[in-house]
């Protein structure tokens, strides 16, 4: 068994110095904003593993029916030797793809990137009990910073799964796909996981369920504020909105004030006033049309070479190679 390499680019405390710096920008603009990736301590990765497995909520059913499906025909178009997840992953979709790279013949190594230490570390030793002899070279980063370290075997295939892309801004997915690209040595391959436009009736419940969890999902963000910032956000006081933006193609997720507040950030000595019905952005889920997928990869220097969808055509993944 190779012992697994963790190459570690952020420092202890780039959580806190982020989170403090995203709360001050956000909630001192207007409109207010918070990023999504603050939804996802302890109890909103949680959270969230109970949202995929809601009727309402389709993309990672609609995801994984491709890749099985697919996952051997990804492996032997590619002839990937290196599988670089960004996002570690000891999910099914993860095992899907390293189960038909290993029946190819191709598969050397595994490259999970993440921001998270102990979800990397939790994912290796949830990939050795399936693939004891496969190469592990993790890298605790931001793959917004730390693209160019991204080591392993050519051909690689970088996988960026689950929609995540949709939850940037067109110019920051303009900005991942182009530095990515340029990363990446010509003949490498992007596997992409998007969700597509369809019926707001399929949409928005989505991100609004019946059961409420992503209510409680968005609300979370609020209580991580409170723990880590000194926050006195009374929580329930905040609506959960999901609503659809026709203009841009994308879910927005809100948290509605339903009285004034003043409240306190001890941590960062800062006082935020919300009136009665004002919003703080918390999300925003892109969803994509195919001409649209071709368009961003082919301004970054990507060539479509695969399109699939689920049965029902709620989902793309798209297979795309490095010029």
């Amino acid at each position: 068994m190779t012992s697994p390499v963790v190459d570690i680019y952020l420092t202890a405390d780039h959580a806190e110095i982020s989170l403090r710096e995203d709360a001050r920008l956000g909630l001192t603009s207007s409109p207010k904003w918070l990023p999504s990736k603050w939804f996802y301590d302890a109890r909103g990765s949680e959270l969230f593993e109970e949202i995929t497995r809601l009727p309402e909520y389709y993309p990672t059913r609609a995801e994984r029916s491709i890749l099985v499906t697919h996952a051997g025909d990804i492996a032997r178009r590619t002839g990937a030797h290196t599988l670089v997840e960004l996002g570690s992953g000891s999910s099914e979709k993860t095992r899907l793809l390293l189960g038909a790279m290993r029946a190819e013949g191709t598969l050397r190594e595994y490259v999970p990137l993440d921001v998270s230490e102990t979800a990397l570390r939790d994912a290796i030793a949830g990939m050795h009990e399936g693939f004891p002899m496969l190469a592990i070279h993790a890298v605790v980063g931001d793959f917004t910073k730390h693209l160019d370290r991204i080591p392993g075997q050519a051909p690689r295939m970088v996988a960026f799964l689950g929609g995540t892309i949709g939850n940037l801004f067109p110019d920051e997915r303009a900005t991942f796909l182009s530095e990515l690209h340029e990363t990446l040595a010509p003949g490498d391959w992007l596997l992409l996981g998007t969700d597509l436009v369809k019926d707001p009736g399929v949409l928005v419940p989505a991100y609004d369920d019946a059961a409420g969890i992503t209510a409680e999902f968005n609300r979370n963000v609020l209580a991580v504020l409170n723990r880590e910032l000194g926050g006195d956000f009374d929580i329930e006081n905040y609506e959960h909105v999901a609503l659809w933006d026709s203009e841009n193609e994308w879910i927005e997720m809100r948290l509605r004030s339903t009285a004034a507040a003043k409240v306190t950030l001890s941590e960062l000595a800062l006082d935020i006033v919300l009136e009665a019905g004002e919003e703080i952005r918390t999300e925003i889920s892109a969803k994509f049309r195919r001409k649209g997928v071709e368009r961003e990869l082919a301004t970054a220097g990507f060539g479509l070479d695969s399109w699939w969808t689920d049965p029902e055509g709620r989902f793309a993944l798209s297979l795309a190679r490095a010029r």
